[in-house]
């Protein structure tokens, strides 16, 4: 069986918040992508509200798009500890802090979730502004590293 690169982690040591470049992938014609872990919350202490997760990755699809060159996908992880990105080519996990702590400061001003209806979203009824923000200035305020297991 082929090895999962999230399952290998070692989830009881790492330090969240954080940005991780989990790996790069060629393609077979030589184009390249990058896959990101944007851990926000305690691995098996913490996990966000439904409400507030897929918030999140509304506005944040959005928002990191505006702030980062050939995104392809932003998704949420299972364990509701924070999210999944992929991108086009090699990019710095610096680039994407950077990128994620302008969108989620831009997550503090919307006044409204993009794409909130029935026609846009699989399920707009579980959508909360509040609780994004919420996580948003929660996650700001204590800080990605770099480093997976902390300072």
């Amino acid at each position: 069986m082929e090895k999962v690169e999230s399952f290998e982690l070692d989830h009881t040591r790492v330090k969240a918040p954080y940005v991780r470049l989990c790996g790069v992938t060629q393609g077979p014609r030589g184009d390249r992508v990058s896959k990101f872990d944007l851990r926000f919350l305690q691995p098996n202490a913490e996990a966000f509200g439904t409400a507030a997760l897929h918030a999140l990755e509304h506005l944040l699809a959005h928002g990191i798009r505006e702030h980062l060159d050939g995104v392809i996908d932003l998704s949420p992880m299972g364990c509701r500890t924070g999210f999944y990105l992929t991108v086009w080519g090699e990019v710095s996990p610096a680039q994407v802090k950077q990128a994620l702590e302008k969108a989620l400061e831009e997550v503090l001003r919307a006044e409204e979730v993009p794409a909130a209806n029935a026609r846009q979203c699989g399920n707009y009824r579980d959508l909360s502004l509040f609780g994004a923000k919420e996580y948003a200035k929660y996650v700001l305020e204590k800080g990605f590293s770099l480093e997976i297991y902390g300072e």
